[in-house]
């Protein structure tokens, strides 16, 4: 329903039905209890009773917009049955109300610095209407066109902003009417009245008359780098100017005449500590609040030849694989300077100096731009481990300066070496080296002992003994790190009286150099024994017997010999005579020979005496000469070394 409508209007409303029929059927219609609406029934000439509502006061949408109703129905039977219904009552609305606003005459106080978009008002009008009769729009109205350019008003907000910029100086005043239209063209108007404020709008305004963009870094203090120009266009306090420079450390801004200010150096410069500068000068005026304007002015330090290179380190120290190609690039030595452009131009140089009286330039180049060193030659660890020489740094200035870092290269050890084998004496190639065992020996006992030296150094020099060959694992060891060779069980009867070993000693490089020595190990109580065992050579049944014969002969001169050599050796000891003895012309054998090894149980810490001498002689039937060698001393082990079977019948026996 509108609520424009007059009192007495009636709204016809359906009919309810009920199945029975005479009384027992529908007979009346009631609806609850108001003051806006009644009930009144119509009876068609059918005999239907039709309810229908009647407004009976004037509807108002904004007291009361909505109202509910029940319809009941009753029938006629007994009991009477009733049936009911919801009537649901909307008060259309009417533009029946103006715009009003909060009040008639709005006084704004706004200071003339308010920036553009600056919220002025915000306006207000309400409608109580609704829908498009309650939507209120805001405009001016009758306003000077000088207006309209500060100020702008939104028309569906009421919010009054400034477009433009306030200028106390040029109006302090402004008025305005806003004029409030609702969707029904309703209009209400109120009366806008602006007083603008005057403040110290105006910051001081910094000249620069004259500027030195750049002064080299040995300028004096005191030396003029800008001159300026303060001014503020306000008038009393508010014109009244204070100037400081930000770096008060290195420049001052002295007052030159009437708003003019230098601006000087306070300290030297130093354009490795600070090339460029932004001099910052701050102005403040005394207003309230105080206005005050920033003004930068850069300043380049131009640089001089003030610093000496720099090397990064205070000394290197190079390491080089020995065996090294000639020419490669071994290090790379860097100085800084500084200073920039030529000043700071660094050329690189060996400073001349020799080494085993060999010009440091042959070992070691360097590239005057880069600084990088280089190899002129292959390096021996083994001749030369170290050397050390000084690099000269130098800068392009005027005039030139210079600084010096000592190199220092050390060689490193390569696993370039074989394992150089002492004991047994490589010398003896051709023949085998024996060693007596006697038939008592136990388990433990040391048999030999293997000697051999690495050039190398460090882990490449590090040997280790292996057995290469032995025909029997189980009764020969040899100590990995000593090369002691041991026996490691008792033996045995069925044992061979001759053992043949292969003793490899490698080095611990990588790869690793591995070299081989060969002895033969012999099973007997004294040479006798020995002598048939080592003659294997086939011969036929009658020319044996004198060759056994010799041999024996031989052997027993040996032993002659050796008695008194060892009874002359005493005699000598006794005397205190240490000078060696030797037998002059018999210190030579003039026969191609190999080594017997002596046994054991005669070795040098067994003998009274610290000499061992050695003795020839030969086993040839057809030769009958005894020649004895020098004395030789300190022969830390003694020595019987066998020939293979096919050698000559001629033997050296070395005590």
């Amino acid at each position: 329903m509108s609520e424009s409508l007059d009192p007495g209007v009636h709204f016809s409303l359906g009919n309810a039905e009920d199945p029975d029929i005479g009384t027992n059927s529908i007979q009346s219609y009631t609806l609850t209890g108001n003051e806006w609406f009644s009930l009144e029934e119509r009876i068609t000439k059918d005999g239907i009773n039709h309810p229908d509502i009647i407004l009976e006061k004037c509807l108002d949408r904004e007291k009361n917009n909505f109202y509910e109703l029940i319809l009941t129905a009753s029938d006629g039977g007994k009991p009477p049955k009733t049936g009911t219904a919801i009537i649901k009552i909307t008060v259309q609305d009417v533009n029946d109300n103006f715009p009003a606003f909060s009040q008639e005459t709005y006084h704004i106080r706004i200071s003339e610095n308010a920036p553009v978009g600056f919220l002025v008002v915000h306006l207000n009008a309400t409608d109580e209407d609704e829908g498009t009769n309650g939507l209120v729009s805001y405009s001016f109205s009758h306003i000077p066109k000088n207006i309209n350019e500060i100020f702008s008003i939104d028309s569906s907000k009421g919010d009054i902003k400034i477009i433009g910029n306030l200028d106390y100086e040029a109006s302090d005043n402004y008025e305005m009417t806003v004029e409030a239209k609702d969707g029904g063209s309703l209009v209400t108007h109120c009366k806008v009245s602006i007083q603008v404020i005057d403040v110290n709008d105006n910051a001081p305004d910094i000249t620069v008359t004259t500027s030195k963009g750049a002064i080299p870094e040995d300028s004096p203090p005191g030396s003029v780098i800008a001159i300026i120009n303060v001014r503020d266009l306000d008038s009393g306090m508010n014109g009244e100017i204070l100037c400081v420079v930000s770096d008060m450390k290195d420049f001052h801004l002295l007052p030159s005449s009437s708003n003019y200010y230098k601006l000087v150096t306070a300290s030297s410069m130093d354009r490795e500590r600070n090339s460029l500068y932004n001099v910052s000068i701050h102005c403040t005026d005394k207003g309230s609040p105080p206005l005050s304007t920033n003004k930068t002015i850069p300043l380049t330090i131009s640089d001089v030849n003030d610093n000496a290179p720099i090397f990064e380190r205070t000394n290197y120290v190079v390491y080089i694989m020995e065996n090294n190609q000639p020419g490669t690039s071994i290090q790379n030595i860097l100085a800084s300077d500084l200073d920039q452009g030529d000043n700071g131009k660094i050329t690189y140089s060996i400073i001349n100096s020799n080494i085993d009286n060999i010009p440091v330039s042959s070992y070691i180049s360097i590239n005057s731009i880069t600084g990088v060193l280089y190899a002129q030659r292959s390096f021996d660890y083994e001749q030369l481990r170290e050397f050390q020489f000084q690099v000269m740094a130098k800068d392009s200035g005027s005039p030139p300066l210079s600084s010096n870092v000592t190199v220092r290269i050390c060689i490193i050890d390569k696993n370039d070496n074989a394992p150089k084998i002492l004991y047994p004496s490589p010398d003896t190639e051709g023949s085998a080296l024996f060693e007596f065992i006697p038939h008592s020996a136990e388990k433990g006992y040391l048999v030999t002992k293997v000697i051999a030296v690495d050039a190398d150094s460090g882990h490449n020099a590090w040997l280790s003994y292996h057995l290469l060959q032995v025909p029997d694992p189980s009764l020969f060891g040899i100590g990995q790190y000593t090369g002691e060779i041991k026996i490691v069980r008792d033996l045995q009867d069925a044992d061979n009286l001759r053992q043949k070993l292969v003793v490899l000693v490698k080095d611990n490089g990588a790869p690793s150099l591995s070299s081989t020595a060969t002895l033969s190990l012999v099973v007997a109580e004294n040479f006798l024994q020995v002598v048939p065992e080592i003659r294997k050579q086939p011969a036929n049944s009658d020319t044996k017997s004198p060759v056994t014969f010799y041999l024996v002969i031989s052997i027993a001169l040996i032993s002659c010999l050796f008695i008194i050599t060892v009874i002359i050796t005493v005699i000598y000891k006794c005397r205190k005579d240490n000078t060696p003895t030797t037998y002059g012309p018999y210190s030579r054998n003039v026969y191609p020979q190999f080594t017997l090894g002596c046994p054991s149980e005669i070795s040098d810490t067994s003998l009274p005496f610290p000499f061992s001498y050695d003795v020839c002689v030969t086993l040839d039937s057809k030769q009958n000469e005894i020649a004895y060698l020098k004395p030789v001393q300190n022969v830390p082990t003694e020595n019987l070394i066998d020939t293979e079977d096919s050698v000559s019948d001629e033997w050296i026996c070395k005590y």
